[in-house]
């Protein structure tokens, strides 16, 4: 029995989708560059991916690449989730002492930021108004900002 549980352990853990986030160890191994990169390579592929459905919604005949650019652009919009969720929000963003008003007030601000980027996320998989991935990606400059002070 006990021999099972180790490619068991193995197996779960490598095939979850959370890993791609960070882990929660916390190893105190982070990358906010490498995180904030990714954030807008994906915002830029969703910009992309919003284009090609717009110009390929025209015509069934190009339903399969259709329905190929409509997964990719959740996909992104999915990773934008994870990593605001799984690394800023529960890893990144610590909590102030609440007795500083200072920082109160900039935890509170970085979470507000945090909480629109999942909102606008969740938008550009709803929608392909371009102006959804343009909030995004102003958004995420703010937090940069605001996180990086």
């Amino acid at each position: 029995m006990r021999s099972l549980i180790v490619p068991l352990l193995f197996a779960t853990v490598w095939s979850s989708t959370g890993v791609l986030a960070h882990c929660e160890i916390p190893c105190g191994i982070y990358g906010d560059d490498v995180r904030f990169a990714s954030i807008f390579e994906d915002i830029e592929t969703i910009q992309k991916s919003m284009s090609k459905i717009d110009e390929l919604s025209s015509n069934l005949n190009n339903i399969n690449q259709l329905t190929r650019w409509v997964n990719n652009k959740e996909t992104h919009a999915n990773n934008i989730q994870d990593v605001v969720t799984q690394y800023f929000m529960t890893q990144r963003v610590k909590l102030p002492d609440f007795s500083d008003k200072a920082a109160a007030s900039a935890y509170r601000d970085k979470l507000a930021l945090l909480h629109q980027m999942l909102v606008y996320a969740m938008k550009c998989k709803q929608t392909t108004d371009p102006a959804n991935a343009t909030r995004l990606d102003e958004l995420t400059h703010q937090f940069q900002e605001a996180y990086t002070k």
